[in-house]
């Protein structure tokens, strides 16, 4: 049974001493003597894994931010020092659910002295149903459109071609047939992967006709499990990781992959290596911070943290391969913060 939990002995409704709410809330801003005023936010983590508490205290810690969190897990199971800065905790049963959202967040504005002004999460997944909720509440944030052209890249793909960024030629198949066509199309090798998918998950590298009948054979797409087919680049592959304030790209960080995900999926025995290089602003780089600054205009980016994956084909030109509208995973934000000397 979902129940929701504010945070013991804090009183998010009332003003009070400033110093007193720095302990129990993290942040605040002075409205006048003796009072303050906090800004209500919420945050959607449906597990406690360590890297999602990571945002999760950075997001309760900020200045001027009253946070509630939204989860399926318990209060008594988030760590002390993070349970000391939330305003309000209110547990569901499915949080990729935009209603059992919508319903924590509309709980939760009472215990955080307001309705929330902004609502996020750090997982792919969670960037539909959280922007369908912003969109039913008026709260600021990533439009529902946009939330669909970063999470359905066959939709982004068509984005990219209209706006003239370059990318892999592709295709969307329902049926064998369907698929069949489109990989004559595209030309072998090829990749599959979900129209809808996360990172390298479920992406595999087709060679040729005999090995695309061998995977139509185990798992035939249909309509309500589409296929996404790409073609396959040869070249480099890297990272473009931004965030943006008003649709302008503000901060960047850039990546090599040694070598590509697909390449570590297809022998386990790799070790994956991710280098940041020294200079990121180094003119080498000025044709993908251009290239991405077009793909993210094109995507709808507004204000937000994006992770892209791009190629350098062998002939020296770019191909984007995807974008999500979320933090990088694989230890990336370490890496940058290391880099960066900022966590």
């Amino acid at each position: 049974m979902p129940v929701n939990d504010p945070v013991p002995g804090f009183n998010a409704s009332r003003p009070g001493n400033a110093s007193t709410v720095e302990r129990r809330a993290g942040a605040f801003i002075v409205a006048c003597p003796g009072e303050f005023y906090m800004r209500p936010a919420v945050f959607v983590a449906p597990f406690y894994a360590e890297t999602t508490l990571r945002f999760v205290d950075a997001a309760a810690g900020l200045r001027g931010a009253r946070l509630g969190l939204i989860t399926q897990e318990p209060l008594e199971r988030l760590p002390a020092e993070i349970r000391g800065k939330l305003g309000a905790h209110w547990r569901v049963e499915d949080a990729l659910d935009a209603d059992q959202i919508e319903g924590a967040v509309r709980g939760l504005a009472g215990q955080l002295g307001g309705p929330p002004q902004r609502l996020i999460g750090a997982l792919e997944e969670l960037q539909q149903p959280l922007a369908e909720v912003r969109h039913r509440l008026g709260i600021a944030g990533m439009s529902r459109e946009a939330a669909w052209n970063f999470r359905d890249k066959a939709r982004m793909k068509d984005v990219f071609e209209s706006a003239g960024v370059p990318c892999a030629r592709h295709g969307v198949a329902g049926t064998v047939e369907e698929t069949v066509s489109q990989a004559s199309r595209i030309g072998f090798p090829l990749v599959l992967k979900p129209p809808a998918g996360a990172g390298a998950r479920n992406t595999l590298r087709v060679r040729d006709e005999k090995a695309l009948a061998e995977y139509l054979r185990l798992v035939p797409p249909d309509h309500e499990r589409p296929v996404l087919l790409e073609e396959f680049i040869a070249g480099a592959e890297h990272s473009f990781d931004a965030v943006c304030v008003g649709g302008r790209p503000v901060w960047h960080s850039l990546t090599h992959y040694t070598p590509g995900p697909l390449e570590v999926l297809e022998n386990p025995w790799i070790q994956w290596t991710v280098l940041l290089p020294r200079e990121v602003d180094h003119p080498r780089y000025d044709d993908i911070r251009a290239v991405a600054a077009r793909a993210l205009s094109a995507l709808g980016m507004g204000t937000g943290l994006t992770h892209m994956e791009w190629f350098r084909r062998q002939d020296g030109s770019l191909a984007i391969s995807e974008v999500a509208a979320r933090p990088p995973g694989a230890q990336f934000t370490t890496l940058i913060s290391y880099a960066h000397d900022i966590d």
